[in-house]
């Protein structure tokens, strides 16, 4: 992939705005750089071009400069060496809770949760949020407001600290729930996060605590491969961006039947195997829940590249990766805008009517959709018989023996993904 091939149009934007108005130079000699939004939108609309909720999102020359970008008032920014994102660790070991949902509603398909909203509205209405609190909770805010005036500190990745003086910028909060002694903000993704953008949570959390006397709870939840993760975070100090830390992390599902062993044998015994293609590469995608994610992305819309790459978690080279895997399993359509000539991908019928189905038979159809293939035929068969997966060595073999067309050295590579793969499937088994 050329040097070309890799920039995104925010990278390339960017790149002629710092130019044009020596910007590094600026952060260099005062600390900071002030922008308006008008003086962005020359380039290219300022709404896609100073929001960046993952710190992958970043432009190129942001992230080789330590740099980032935060909001001071509705029409302008502050660019500095500020550290504006932080990193989330799921915790694999903490036990999912249960839930059931509510019988009497019919306008929430609790199998269907394909949006950040739809997801939010499922959790308040199975009993979630108000479990998180342990009291009853009342849905009471949502949407953008302004934040009034307020300053804060910021670890500044330089010079140690700077403030920071914001004056009715503009916040979103995805949904907030009253409950007797508390207030909870949530900021809702409908994937998993490695990290988030602080200022999602702590603008509104600076808003709210100025306006109820109650305990205002900001909380992250990621919605992700049929869980819900809450993260319940507590900011030590209201004037301190970067002193948020984390109280629990708690995760649910809605009840569901488990996929048994017995269930991925009768696929077996009726699966029928599809000839390898070098029309789409071998896939280097090691994680298959991101994969789950991307696709679940694609059932709300269409996505171009960059849509992907600027918007969600996955950089330019795992855009191409992950976009390819789900090419590969036959979920998804790689087409080309006649008017733009810009590359989007799309889900296949097949693909839409999958994650239509309820969490077994989705997760059953998806795991067909892997063994259809021959080297992941042989690789689970072995486990199967052997109780375990395949080690490295043992599935190097089997593909060099598979005639997938990738030499020695990209069969190394891609082993990793074929075992991860292979794992995933082994984890839904009950």
């Amino acid at each position: 992939m050329s040097n070309e091939q890799k920039k995104t149009k925010n990278d390339i934007a960017w790149e002629t705005l710092f130019e044009k108005y020596q910007i590094l130079e600026q952060v260099s000699k005062h600390g900071l750089f002030e922008i308006d939004s008008s003086t962005i939108n020359q380039e290219r609309e300022s709404r896609l071009m100073a929001k960046f909720d993952h710190y992958v999102n970043l432009p190129a020359i942001f992230k080789e400069n330590k740099l980032s970008i935060l909001p001071i008032s509705r029409s302008r920014y502050v660019i500095g060496n500020f550290d504006t994102h932080l990193k989330v660790e799921y915790d694999n070991n903490i036990e999912e809770i249960s839930v059931d949902f509510p019988e009497h509603i019919e306008s929430i398909d609790y199998s269907n949760l394909y949006s950040e909203n739809s997801a939010l509205n499922c959790a308040f209405n199975a009993g979630v949020i108000g479990d998180l609190v342990d009291e009853p909770v009342s849905y009471t805010i949502s949407g953008r407001m302004s934040t009034g005036n307020f300053s804060f500190s910021i670890k500044n990745l330089v010079t140690g600290t700077s403030t920071i003086n914001v004056k009715n910028s503009q916040c979103e909060i995805d949904a907030g729930f009253e409950s007797e002694n508390y207030l909870i903000i949530v900021e809702a993704k409908n994937y998993a996060v490695d990290d988030f953008l602080i200022r999602q949570l702590y603008y509104p959390y600076r808003l709210w605590s100025s306006k109820v006397s109650k305990q205002v709870v900001p909380v992250l939840m990621t919605y992700s491969n049929d869980v819900f993760s809450f993260f319940i975070y507590k900011f030590k100090n209201d004037y301190d961006y970067n002193s948020a830390f984390l109280l629990k992390q708690q995760n649910y599902v809605i009840d569901s039947e488990q996929i048994q062993l017995s269930d991925v044998n009768d696929i077996f015994g009726q699966l029928k195997l599809i000839t390898e293609t070098t029309d789409i590469p071998f896939p280097q995608a090691d994680s298959f829940e991101r994969i789950i994610d991307l696709l679940s992305l694609l059932f709300e819309k269409d996505l171009t590249k960059d849509e992907i790459t600027e918007n969600y978690q996955f950089d330019v080279r795992q855009t191409q990766y992950y976009t390819d895997a789900c090419r590969y399993i036959g979920l998804v359509n790689k087409n080309k805008n006649h008017s733009t000539k810009e590359i989007f991908f799309s889900l296949t019928d097949e693909g839409k009517k999958i994650l239509k189905k309820r969490h077994k038979l989705k997760y059953l159809e998806l795991i067909k959709k892997i063994l259809e293939k021959q080297i992941f035929y042989k690789i689970f068969e072995l486990a199967v018989n052997t109780g375990e997966i395949p080690s490295k060595q043992e599935v190097c073999q089997l593909m060099s023996a598979s005639n997938l067309g990738i030499n020695e050295t990209t069969i190394k590579r891609r082993s990793t993904t074929v075992r991860n793969w292979s794992n995933w499937i082994w984890s839904q088994i009950d």
